[in-house]
């Protein structure tokens, strides 16, 4: 497929690259910095910038798919969604996060946030809402579990819906690294249209 990756740069988006390209898939990577876009042959690195959607749709244009890894405080959610339709581009999965996931006290994870991350928790659960009001997409939104970070690419994970993934350790936790492959796959084989899921270990 040829995919376009807005924020392609960023620690999830060089991630969701690396394993788009290793499955056989072309990449658009899209960013304010494409010097610092992951270099492999079948990636095609552009300066873009999601505060500036009549610019981005261009660049968007021609793509099977379009993936948005941006921070959800840059830009309000019809930018991206925007620039995705005005591109004729029909499918768009979401780098999601984990605040609007119920957690096993039955309260959203966002009410366990402390104050300095809810500007961008709250966003991402601004984007989901929109996104569900959206019929013009086929679009997917993929929530991380509580914490995301560096580690192995195992292949070994689960996946849920609205409810907050923990381990057998009680943590709630996903690499980067599989956090990608979930999305490929979702990508390759949809199984979650118009819907948000959660992947964790």
């Amino acid at each position: 497929m040829k995919i376009a990756i807005v924020g392609a740069t960023g620690n999830i988006g060089t991630r969701l690259t690396k394993e788009a390209v290793s499955r056989g898939h072309s990449v658009t990577a899209i960013s304010r910095h494409p010097d610092k876009a992951h270099k492999d042959a079948k990636v095609t690195a552009k300066n873009g910038d999601v505060t500036d959607p009549k610019a981005l749709a261009p660049l968007l244009a021609g793509h099977d798919v379009v993936i948005s890894a941006v921070r959800f405080s840059e830009s309000p959610p019809g930018n991206v969604i925007g620039a995705t339709k005005g591109a004729g581009v029909k499918r768009l999965l979401v780098v999601g996060g984990a605040a609007s996931l119920t957690g096993a006290d039955g309260k959203l994870v966002f009410e366990h946030l402390p104050a300095e991350w809810r500007g961008e928790a709250g966003a991402g659960m601004k984007f989901l809402d929109t996104l569900k009001g959206e019929s013009a997409l086929d679009w997917t939104f993929l929530s991380p579990s509580a914490m995301i970070g560096p580690g192995e690419r195992t292949g070994k994970f689960r996946l849920g819906g609205d409810q907050l993934l923990t381990g057998a350790d009680g943590k709630s936790f996903i690499s980067y690294e599989d956090y990608a492959i979930a999305m490929v796959d979702e990508l390759e084989k949809p199984k979650h249209s118009r819907k948000r899921f959660t992947v964790g270990y």
